[in-house]
Order: C-alpha cells, then structure tokens, then sequence
C-alpha cells in the first residue's frame, strides 16, 4: 500500500487545509485500498484495523468532507445508508439488492451516448456515475436453493 499520506485525496486535504490526523489517514487508506464502494460501518471496522482509537463518528465526518471536497462519491445504497468509494472520475458500480455489496465494472460506449445528450441537450458534461442494481451472482445462488 501507498503511503496514505501521499495519495491524491491526501494532498487535495492539505491543500484545502485540513490536518492529515492519523483517524483521518486510516480513512483514506481504506478508501483507497478498496475500488468498491463501502457503507461507514465497513469502513470504520476496516479502519480500526489500522487505527484501533478509530471513532465511528469520525468516520463519518470524516466521509462528509471528503464527500463535501469531491475527493469520495456517495453510492446509492438499497439499505438506507450511503456506500462510499474514492471519485476517480467515470465511474461505474453495480449494487446487489439484496447483499448491498457494490463493485465497480467497466464501461465502453458510453462517450457515444454523452455525446448524443449533449447534442441533444446543449449541455457540457464534465463527468458521469452509473449505477447498475441488481443481484450478485452468490446471491442469485442463495436466493434459487
């Protein structure tokens, strides 16, 4: 793993100039390990692994200005609660309905389509989330016994 320190979400803390405090570092070294969005509590239980005086409460602050930065996306959740995964920007997820697990996919094709809604539309897009629900396939298993 990269030095938490040093990764873009890191740095775009400092320069917005917030402090690099260790609950926040073990935050971003979840985040950035993991390219499926998480729920807090997964988070959290993953954080404290790393930094065990970890409070959920500032994990959820913490995601808040994250959120608030652009540096994190919120991902729809089935459960009433947000998922979270680092904003690398086009992203794509698929959220199982029944375990809320959500993954990352790729996309091709889709230029094509933001090019005809801005033809259409007039609009520039700077950016794009897709989310995809549905069941995984473990689920799917579980659901057909």
């Amino acid at each position: 793993m990269t030095d938490p320190r040093q990764t873009p979400m890191a740095q775009a803390l400092r320069e917005a100039g917030y402090k690099l405090t260790q609950p926040r570092l073990a935050v971003l070294q979840v985040l950035e390990e993991n390219d499926a969005g998480l729920d807090p509590e997964a988070i959290y239980d993953r954080g404290k692994l790393i930094y065990p005086s970890l409070g959920l409460v500032t994990v959820y602050r913490t995601l808040d200005l994250l959120a608030e930065l652009g540096l994190v996306r919120r991902v729809h959740s089935m459960h009433n609660c947000h998922n979270y995964a680092s904003a690398r920007t086009d992203r794509h997820y698929l959220i199982c309905e029944s375990c809320h697990r959500v993954i990352e996919f790729p996309c091709r094709g889709l230029e094509e389509l933001m090019e005809s809604v801005r033809q259409q539309t007039g609009y520039t897009i700077n950016a794009h989330l897709l989310e995809l629900s549905g069941l995984c396939p473990e689920c799917q298993k579980r659901l057909a016994t």
